[in-house]
């Protein structure tokens, strides 16, 4: 589904500033794997989405979704087959439009030059798919006048109903109070199997990474250290992540973010 093969990301190369964020990553993501990526501030996490979203262009390597080659592709294009769900709730919603219309901009996403009028048929719907997150009756108001978790879940429901081949969760909870992040996060988990969904999660919350996805990577420095999937991601604890991590790079992870348990 999506193939990575061999990308370096080099910022300011040639210059004093040079900096290495991506040194030769491989990474294959199957059709309907969910991925979390863990690893201190700074490890390349947000410039592998980044790299994916062709939001930067990437030094060397390719990047394929779907057996197509994406590399040199802009990022608006991705955009159509490619959802991206970032930390910031306000910037998946647009705050002076209904939520009914945001969630009607949401299904014609890709759909070039169609828009389809909200018919009471349509607004059954989304009625129906606004209960989960308590919102069914306020579906005339304004996106503005939500709460951060309250939009936050929106852009989550939003970018599920566009159906993308791939979705990437960019630390989507880390704006949120605790409670308000269980919340997005047990949506994000029902919405990715209803729709069975193919997408990666970047978070600082360890425990979010071995309760959710069927798989884990972790990175530092740049490179993918950590890959583990299956019945051996089942068995994981905080405590055990951070042993591996210290084995295999012989040094102590330094976020104390991402130790949070709650």
């Amino acid at each position: 589904m999506l193939d990575i093969q061999h990308v370096t990301k080099v910022f300011f190369p040639g210059t004093v500033n040079e900096k290495v964020a991506l040194e030769n990553i491989n990474l294959h993501v199957d059709k309907g794997d969910v991925v979390c990526v863990i690893g201190s501030n700074g490890s390349g996490k947000s410039t592998l989405f980044n790299m994916i979203a062709g939001t930067f262009p990437v030094t060397n390597g390719k990047i394929t979704v779907n057996g197509k080659d994406v590399t040199n592709e802009p990022e608006y294009k991705r955009a159509f087959y490619i959802g991206r769900i970032f930390q910031d709730p306000t910037k998946g919603t647009s705050a002076n439009m209904s939520i009914e219309d945001n969630l009607n901009l949401a299904c014609t996403k890709g759909m070039k030059g169609i828009r389809f009028g909200l018919t009471a048929e349509r607004r059954k719907e989304f009625k129906r798919l606004l209960e989960p997150i308590g919102l069914q009756d306020r579906m005339a108001d304004n996106v503005g006048l939500l709460s951060g978790g309250q939009r936050q879940a929106l852009t989550l429901l939003m970018t599920t109903l566009s159906k993308p081949s791939l979705m990437l969760l960019d630390e989507h909870t880390a704006a949120l109070d605790p409670r308000n992040a269980e919340i997005v996060m047990d949506l994000t988990k029902k919405y990715i199997e209803e729709g069975q969904l193919t997408a990666m999660m970047v978070t600082h919350n360890m425990q979010f990474a071995i309760d959710y996805g069927n798989r884990l990577i972790m990175m530092d420095e740049g490179h993918i250290i950590l890959d583990i999937k299956g019945e051996e991601k089942k068995k994981l604890t905080v405590q055990s992540l951070v042993d591996r991590f210290r084995e295999i790079r012989k040094k102590d992870f330094t976020s104390d973010e991402g130790l949070l348990t709650e």
